[in-house]
């Protein structure tokens, strides 16, 4: 059985993180961002882009240690 997930492309995912289209292009091809092209245009899943944005949180939050804001 094969589950739909929801597929994003550049603009949205830019949409969703508040950035540039083109800076979205830039990190997927340096593999920062997790995606994939189909037919030359890349292509995220959202389960993938919201498990990234929880990881750069977690990294923040131990960057800044317990009881430190």
């Amino acid at each position: 059985m094969i589950v739909q997930e929801e597929i994003l492309d550049a603009e949205e995912v830019a949409s969703l993180l508040r950035i540039n289209a083109r800076t979205v292009k830039r990190l997927a091809g340096q593999r920062v961002l997790p995606g994939f092209q189909v037919a030359g245009k890349w292509r995220f899943r959202r389960a993938a882009i919201e498990e990234y944005i929880k990881k750069l949180e977690q990294g923040s939050q131990q960057e800044q240690g317990p009881g430190r804001e």
